[in-house]
Parts: C-alpha cells; sequence; structure tokens
C-alpha cells in the first residue's frame, strides 16, 4: 500500500469516527430535550436555547412572572444531565459570602482552632440563581467573577470553580415590587436571556393532566456530565 492510499485510508476512517460521535451527541441532545419537555410543557423552544447555550458553554437569565416554570427547568436540566447542582434563593438581606463562602473557625486536633475557608453553594456545575433581581446590586456583583474567569477570589487566593460551570439565573419582572435592576456588567455575561411566557389553555389542561393523574412525568437521562 502506497502511502498516498494509506493517508486517505485514515482520513477516511477519521471521517467515519467524528461523524459515528457527532451522531451520539445529537441523540443524545434529542433524549435531553424529550425529558425536559416531558417535564415543562408547552415550552419546547426555551428548552432548544437552553441546550444551546449549555453545549456553547454560556450562562442564562431566564425572564418570565412566577408559577411558569423556571425553576423546575432549571433543576430538571441538572436532574437530565446528571451536572453537580445548587440552588440560591436570592433574597434582599443575602451576603456575598453566603454565595462565595467565607472563613470560619474550625477545631484542629491538637485543640487550637483554625481559619479554614469554608466554600459556598457557588462551587457547583449547575447554579440556579433564583429571583436574582430580589437581591441587591452588591451581592448580585459576587456572581461577575464566577461568571467570567470561573474562579473565586477569597481568603488572599484564587479557587477554581467545577468544569463545566453554569449559572442559570431567573428573575421577575422588575415592574414587580421588591426587585433590583441587575448592573450591566452582571448582564453582559448573560449569552442568552430568555422570556418564559404564560402557558397557553391547551398547555394549562396538558399540565392539570400531568399534575393531578395516578402517574406523574419524570425526567430520564440524557446528556452524560462530561
Amino acid at each position: 500500500m502506497s502511502p498516498t492510499t494509506s493517508v486517505a485510508t485514515s482520513s477516511a476512517a477519521d471521517a467515519v469516527a467524528e461523524d459515528a460521535a457527532l451522531e451520539r451527541v445529537l441523540r443524545a441532545l434529542g433524549s435531553t430535550r424529550d425529558a425536559i419537555s416531558g417535564v415543562l410543557l408547552g415550552q419546547d423552544k426555551v428548552v432548544e436555547q437552553l441546550l444551546v447555550a449549555l453545549i456553547a458553554g454560556g450562562h442564562v437569565l431566564l425572564e418570565g412572572p412566577p408559577g411558569v416554570g423556571k425553576t423546575l427547568l432549571v433543576k430538571t436540566l441538572g436532574q437530565v444531565t446528571g451536572l453537580s447542582f445548587a440552588r440560591i434563593q436570592f433574597t434582599p438581606d443575602l451576603m456575598p459570602a453566603d454565595i462565595t463562602g467565607s472563613m470560619v473557625l474550625v477545631p484542629g486536633e491538637d485543640g487550637r482552632s483554625r481559619l479554614e475557608f469554608q466554600k459556598g453553594p457557588v462551587f457547583t456545575q449547575l447554579l440556579l440563581a433564583d429571583e436574582i433581581n430580589r437581591s441587591t446590586p452588591r451581592t448580585q456583583s459576587a456572581l461577575l467573577e464566577a461568571m467570567q474567569e470561573r474562579t473565586i477570589s477569597a481568603a488572599g487566593r484564587s479557587m477554581p470553580l467545577p468544569q463545566p460551570f453554569f449559572v442559570l439565573a431567573t428573575q421577575n419582572p422588575i415592574e414587580m415590587e421588591g426587585t433590583y435592576s441587575l448592573p450591566e456588567a452582571q448582564i453582559d455575561r448573560f449569552l442568552f436571556r430568555i422570556d418564559i411566557a404564560y402557558p397557553s389553555e391547551d398547555t394549562l389542561e396538558r399540565i392539570l393532566s400531568a399534575t393531578t393523574g395516578s402517574s406523574q412525568q419524570g425526567s430520564g437521562a440524557g446528556l452524560a456530565a462530561r
């Protein structure tokens, strides 16, 4: 076999392997989409946009009135993908250290206490920042470094976050009482802003049937956490 023929054969084998890998990814994406759509009814377009952002490695801001399934969507995504998941409920009294972590006194074996950094809920792969605009801008800014650099600076050192790392934040319409506008620097770190509207009458009937019947739909496995 000539060198030219050997190179051509190797290239053809590589192309077949790439096609097979792409087909596996597409099947996994389809399974993930179907699993999430089976739980969050009537929001197929929202689910597709969320998966695009996940593949692109970007963060997502979900906006909509209360009760449209924003939190359920993110929880289901974590279950389907197998990513480690944490939720932060943003409130007006939430402090930045409640997100990133803080130094705490830990008793040592010798009986003396020592300072040790206790990691906050941001040290996860999939972080749900629930109702992010209900906290003050100072607290919202605690996520800036995490979203941009995938690191947290605290206790005089920089600590990497688990990879992959995604922030999926929900916010209520700004005209609602008790909300704060997100800083422009915060908004710039989101790849997508997805509006979730109220479901249609037909979808509401499906939701009623699914949630009050004898058996409820669950989320299956889709994309693996790799």
